[in-house]
């Protein structure tokens, strides 16, 4: 039998074992965009349910309108009506408001991720599901190549929780675009292409044209296993050596911090350097390098890298946040925001409050101090702690503060999540919940 006639075949027998992979049944949140890798996932579950698993699951779809090109809401449209053909309910989610005029694409992704975490809640479904295909990976891959990333750079995951409230899951990763579209043709169904994805001023769309003339452009296979095992092995790095103190100093003893030639070490310091700094990434290919040659070194001093100050001394690497660049975060009553990168604060006041670096002398330098750091280092962190004022100037203790973990809170990669645990509870901080299926780190972790 021809490739060409194996396709569809193959394509809702993936989706037969994504939904074996389930822990419990569920309702599925399909994102369809009206292109052929999502109407082709939409497709394919519902067959596979309605082959197999009925009373296990249910589908829901949902289309983010980001209304950045004039035949989106007709699209969005269409969409809906192909939904009701297959007895699917769908919404509508709109991206209202103004919208930015550079970085369009990375404002519409998480403009996008966040209306259809709000459709699942809506929906009451247990995860969310993606058309992304191996064209997208080997995309991804080629990309993240090309900017140079440290140590660990990665494919997309299979499983990436986003926003600590639900699981985005990817189950068409192992399958091409032209064995998707293989089954929408055997099924009489169509798709419209979007229009951005040749347009070069997107990065994706320059890559994909490179890799159409060069198909070898990217070279080697993206091993998600291998990465779960990095994530694991540098956990345990995490475990045995790592102190945090009151969320603001990160102690590391000496002889780890010059254990520099070891890749999982590498990571797991370079995401202590993230959350530290509140950032969401860690730092680029340059910083990193400056770093290694500063450990490496091994002179006692201090370099600042990421918004993170390496201070390095006989008795071990402290890192902690550079005292620059903090901002001052003012906070209605009930309100939920971030300041600094670093923290979350809860107002639990029905008055405004303002939230700012505590500065010297304060509580928390006395603290830092008490918990066996030295002098200098517990005085110049506590200059970035932050500190509760209502509007008089008084402080007040209805509020509550959670350190913020940037690199992982908005989006964590499943084979990153037992080393994305360990940081979140050496910041004082709860698991994060795993995804409700079988991955990688459940099978590491029987």
């Amino acid at each position: 039998m021809a490739a060409e006639a194996l396709a569809p075949t193959a394509v809702v027998e993936t989706a037969k074992r994504f939904l074996a992979s389930f822990l419990r049944p569920t309702r599925i949140l399909v994102a369809v965009s009206g292109g052929s890798d999502s109407k082709g996932l939409l497709l394919a579950l519902n067959e596979a349910i309605e082959a197999a698993e009925p009373k296990r699951f249910s589908l829901a779809a949902c289309t983010v309108d980001h209304a950045l090109r004039p035949e989106s809401a007709e699209e969005a449209r269409g969409v809906a009506a192909f939904c009701a053909s297959i007895d699917v309910p769908h919404l509508i989610m709109h991206w209202d408001g103004a919208k930015p005029t550079t970085g369009i694409q990375a404002a519409a992704r998480e403009a996008r991720y966040r209306l259809l975490a709000d459709a699942a809640e809506r929906f009451e479904a247990g995860c969310i599901v993606t058309g992304h295909t191996s064209d997208d990976q080997r995309e991804t891959i080629l990309m993240r190549m090309q900017r140079a990333q440290g140590p660990g750079a990665s494919g997309m995951a299979s499983a990436t929780l986003y926003d600590r409230r639900v699981w985005v899951l990817r189950p068409f990763l192992s399958l091409d675009r032209a064995s998707i579209r293989a089954l929408l043709a055997t099924r009489g169904v169509t798709w419209f292409d979007d229009p951005s994805n040749a347009n070069p001023t997107f990065e994706r769309a320059r890559v994909r044209t490179e890799l159409a003339q060069s198909p070898r452009a990217e070279e080697g296979a993206w091993d998600a296993g291998a990465r779960a095992r990095s994530s694991a092995r540098a956990a345990g790095f995490l475990t045995r050596q790592v102190r945090v103190h009151a969320g603001l100093v990160v102690e590391i003893p000496l002889a780890l911090a010059n254990h520099r030639d070891d890749v999982d070490w590498q990571r797991a310091l370079l995401a202590l350097v993230a959350v530290v700094g509140g950032r969401a990434h860690i730092p680029a290919a340059d910083t990193v390098k400056r770093v290694a040659v500063f450990l490496q070194e091994a002179t006692p001093g201090r370099m600042t890298a990421g918004r993170c100050v390496f201070d390095l001394r006989a008795s071990g690497l402290y890192l902690y946040r550079e005292a620059r660049g903090l901002a001052t975060l003012t906070l209605a009553g009930g309100k939920t925001r971030t300041w600094d990168g670093r923290f979350h604060v809860h107002n639990g006041a029905s008055t405004p409050i303002s939230v700012a670096a505590e500065g010297g002398g304060g509580p928390q330098q006395q603290r830092l101090i008490a918990a066996g750091l030295p002098p200098g280092v517990a005085g110049r962190a506590s200059l970035s702690a932050p500190k509760v004022l209502s509007g008089n100037g008084e402080s007040v203790a209805s509020v509550t503060i959670e350190p913020r973990i940037g690199l992982y809170d908005t989006f964590l990669p499943g084979f990153d999540r037992i080393m994305a645990d360990r940081i979140a509870g050496l910041f004082g901080r709860e698991p994060y919940p795993p995804p409700p299926v079988h991955d990688l780190l459940t099978e590491m972790e029987r």
